[in-house]
């Protein structure tokens, strides 16, 4: 599912516009992006959690090579699906 069948979907259950949907869609994208950004937790109760995952830097290897490269510590974003998210998901695909 693409970012404008969303917008359309939302726009339909709710009777606004398109236009109105894609702004209170971008202005939601933009204030998860900033928290993340600031290292803050964003949880939505019944779907998941969206947290920000440090992982160490280490030593590696170029499989292509066998070149040993050192990968530095970075920061990446995380999405955590709640156990009811899972279940719906797992119950409805095994029809």
């Amino acid at each position: 599912m693409t970012k404008s069948e969303i917008i359309s979907q939302v726009s339909e259950i709710t009777g606004l516009t398109k236009v109105e949907t894609e702004t209170v869609v971008n202005g939601f994208f933009a204030t998860v992006s900033e928290a993340l950004e600031n290292g803050e937790t964003v949880n939505f109760r019944g779907f998941g959690n969206f947290i920000v995952k440090h992982q160490k830097a280490r030593n590696g290897f170029n499989p292509s090579t066998k070149e040993k490269i050192w990968i530095d510590e970075k920061y990446k974003p995380v999405f955590r699906p709640s156990k009811t998210l899972k279940e719906k998901v797992n119950n409805s695909l095994k029809k």
